[in-house]
C-alpha cells in the first residue's frame, strides 16, 4: 500500500502487478455473469454514438455476485481507506462493473471525470487475462493532458491500476481475443444522476 501511496503522490499512478493472486483470479473469473448489457456513455446517448465510442459489455459488481467479488470490494475498501487518509479526499463510495471485450471491441480516449461526473476522484482497473502477448491487442492507453502518451500496458491478470480519474485521459485499443477486466472507480458523495463509465 505504501508503494500506491506514494506514486499517486509523485505522478497520480499505480500500477500494482500481482494485486491478487492466479488463483483468487480464478475464483474471480467464476462469477463473470451469463447476462451482459452493452455499455452507456449516456442516458441521452443514441445507439449509432456509443458504438462509435465504445464497444464493450458489462455487469455491475454487487456483494451478491459471490465471496470471491466481496473480498475484492474489500480490498477496495482498504485502498479507500488509505487515500483518504493520506490525501484527503474525501472518497464515499466505490462502484465498478465487470467489462468483456469481445474480438475487435475498443473504447476510443476519454476522460473520467466528466461534465457532470466531477465526483470520481481515483479510477481502479483490474485484469483477468491469463498468458496475454503482444498479438492479442487490447492495450490500455494512458495520456497526460497535454495528449501525450505516458504509458501503455496489457491486460495482464492479477494487475491493478490505479490513477486520477482528472488527470489521465486513455483508451482500450481493439482486441484480439476476449478479454476481461474489472473497472471502477471511487467518488465523492453526490448526486449518481450520470453514467458516463470509464475504459478499463
Amino acid at each position: 500500500m505504501h508503494k500506491l501511496i506514494e506514486a499517486i503522490h509523485t505522478q497520480g499512478y499505480y500500477v500494482w502487478d500481482d494485486f491478487m493472486s492466479p488463483e483468487q483470479v480464478e475464483l474471480l473469473k467464476d462469477c463473470l455473469p451469463e447476462d451482459w448489457s452493452k455499455a452507456k456513455i449516456g442516458r441521452t446517448e443514441d445507439s449509432a454514438r456509443i458504438a462509435d465510442i465504445r464497444s464493450d459489455k458489462i455487469c455491475w459488481l454487487s456483494p451478491d455476485l459471490g465471496t470471491p467479488v466481496q473480498q475484492f470490494l474489500s480490498k477496495m475498501e482498504v485502498i479507500r481507506q488509505a487515500v483518504n487518509q493520506e490525501f484527503f479526499l474525501g472518497l464515499f463510495e466505490y462502484e465498478a462493473h465487470f467489462a468483456k471485450y469481445e474480438v475487435g471491441d475498443f473504447y476510443q480516449k476519454h476522460l473520467d471525470c466528466f461534465r457532470g461526473n466531477e465526483n470520481r476522484r481515483l479510477t481502479t482497473v483490474f485484469y483477468m487475462n491469463d498468458e496475454w502477448q503482444e498479438q492479442d491487442g487490447g492495450d490500455l492507453v494512458v495520456y497526460d493532458l497535454k495528449d501525450r502518451e505516458i504509458t501503455r500496458m496489457k491486460p495482464k491478470s492479477g494487475r491493478l491500476f490505479v490513477f486520477l480519474s482528472e488527470q489521465f485521459p486513455h483508451e482500450v485499443l481493439p482486441t484480439n481475443r476476449e478479454r476481461f477486466s474489472i473497472a471502477g472507480w471511487f467518488r465523492t458523495n453526490g448526486v449518481k444522476d450520470n453514467l458516463l463509465d470509464i475504459a478499463n
